[in-house]
């Protein structure tokens, strides 16, 4: 089997669903990858989770585990017939609608097939419209199995990992291939490329039956960091007036995700990898040892490898950790999924601010694609929310001067864009602010390309903030 899964969304199906508050997730079973890839593109279009397997067998394991609103499958089978994997489970009273792909005219009409309830045909070759409203029809139907049989499909949030490119179906197979294992993974990528998402998608796929717990190294003062990640006992440190249970505890049998995790001081790091190598953790101001059943996921948007040459990262946590290093790459590299992105996104804000669709034009399409999306994933989100509370194209608003400093009319401008009477601090702020929509709100990224320490940033939003 082809282990990628094409997307992994949680938008609702505009068609509706057919178990309150989940999407519906489709089943596709033919040993043709371009089938499989047609198919996909087809559903995922009608805002459905694909999964798809190249074998019965594997259909049949995917079936048992997880909850399908229907199975789309090919009469011709490698390992078994299409139409004899139906007629078996209909005898074992699943209900599930079943559209069987008939590989020859005879397929329809045979007598294994003919008698089959709850089960459509369609004959190749034939269109994606014509896919789409042969599963629609079946999900209008009664049959879906009762709520809590098998679990719901995975999904992974709004900014679900849309997997139609090479480069992320690839990344999709390995984050499935390594989901059910306790292996700690390493996520490289710009900021706003999904490191969260996929993060999430690993513990989602590894069953996990513990919380994923989120942490953002760089967002927590490093005198706290330890007492957050491991907890404290009564009386520790001035002001510890109670026990607290740190995060490690909350992600008992889960996952804990670690990001930004070139911004943990080495003092801290040298305990992680105390951490990994033991599996225990020891409260601040405790004597005692506390076993812990936790896989690790970090992230960083800077290059690993070049933290430890520079002595910024320790190099016996960085091996530690990068048991399994993942890049995810920018979308500049993925530009044919910047389309399936914009009209998830429009699909999901739509219903999200009570807005009708936008209407993306071809235009709108050639303009995005060519875009560098600096600010990756989040950038494109955040423009296409744009766009449908201004009731403007995409394309239009892309052309971000007149969005990102508002301008007077009749009001002089600089050769940089700024008016010219506007004074220095004024001109810095916007400056900074813009970087940082740039970055998706990322303030360490944004440090960086402003060529100054966090704290300087930190200092700058602070004065603002007391501002009157």
């Amino acid at each position: 089997m082809n282990e990628s899964v094409n997307q992994v969304v949680s938008s609702a199906n505009p068609q509706g669903s057919a178990a309150q508050g989940r999407q519906h997730a489709v089943l596709v079973v033919d040993e043709d990858p371009g089938m499989r890839d047609l198919m996909r593109f087809a559903l995922d279009d009608r805002g459905m989770f694909v999964e798809a397997a190249d074998t019965i067998a594997t259909a049949e394991a995917l079936r048992v585990r997880y909850r399908f609103d229907a199975l789309v499958v090919s009469t011709r089978m490698p390992d078994q017939s299409g139409t004899d994997w139906a007629r078996t489970l209909r005898s074992r009273g699943v209900t599930t609608p079943i559209v069987l792909i008939a590989a020859q005219p005879e397929d329809m009409t045979s007598p294994e097939a003919t008698g089959l309830a709850g089960t459509h045909f369609l004959s190749r070759p034939f269109s994606p419209e014509d896919l789409q409203v042969a599963v629609d029809e079946c999900l209008r139907e009664p049959g879906p199995e009762p709520a809590g049989v098998r679990e719901d499909m995975p999904s992974s949030g709004l900014e679900g990992i849309v997997g139609h490119s090479d480069a992320m179906r690839d990344l999709l197979a390995l984050l499935r291939r390594v989901s059910s294992r306790s292996t700690t993974v390493l996520l490289e990528g710009e900021s706003g490329t999904g490191k969260e998402v996929a993060a999430r998608c690993l513990h989602t796929f590894s069953g996990r039956r513990g919380p994923f717990v989120p942490v953002n190294c760089g967002s927590i003062a490093p005198e706290l960091l330890e007492s957050e990640l491991f907890g404290h006992i009564k009386g520790a440190f001035t002001g510890a007036t109670q026990s607290r249970e740190g995060l490690f505890i909350h992600a008992h049998h889960g996952t804990l995700f670690l990001d930004e995790i070139c911004e943990m001081p080495l003092g801290m790091q040298a305990k992680l990898l105390r951490v990994l190598e033991e599996r225990t953790i020891r409260p601040v101001g405790s004597e005692k040892e506390l076993p812990i059943d936790v896989r690790i996921v970090t992230a960083t948007n800077r290059t690993m490898a070049d933290e430890v040459a520079a002595g910024r990262f320790r190099e016996d946590l960085y091996y530690r950790l990068n048991v399994l290093g993942l890049r995810l790459p920018p979308l500049r590299e993925r530009p044919s999924d910047i389309p399936h992105l914009a009209r998830l996104f429009v699909r999901n804000l739509a219903e999200e601010l009570s807005l009708p669709p936008l209407q993306l034009s071809d235009e709108d399409m050639e303009t995005l694609s060519a875009y560098s999306w600096p600010g990756n994933v989040r950038e494109l989100k955040n423009l296409m929310e744009r766009a449908m509370l201004l009731n403007r194209s995409p394309a239009r608003c892309l052309d971000s001067e007149q969005i990102d400093t508002p301008i007077s009319l009749g009001e002089t401008r600089s050769e940089l864009g700024f008016p010219v009477d506007m004074p220095l601090a004024e001109v810095e702020k916007q400056h900074i602010l813009k970087v940082m929509r740039a970055t998706g709100g990322n303030k360490s990224e944004a440090a960086r390309r402003l060529g100054v320490s966090r704290k300087t940033l930190e200092r700058k939003f602070k004065v603002w903030d007391d501002s009157p």
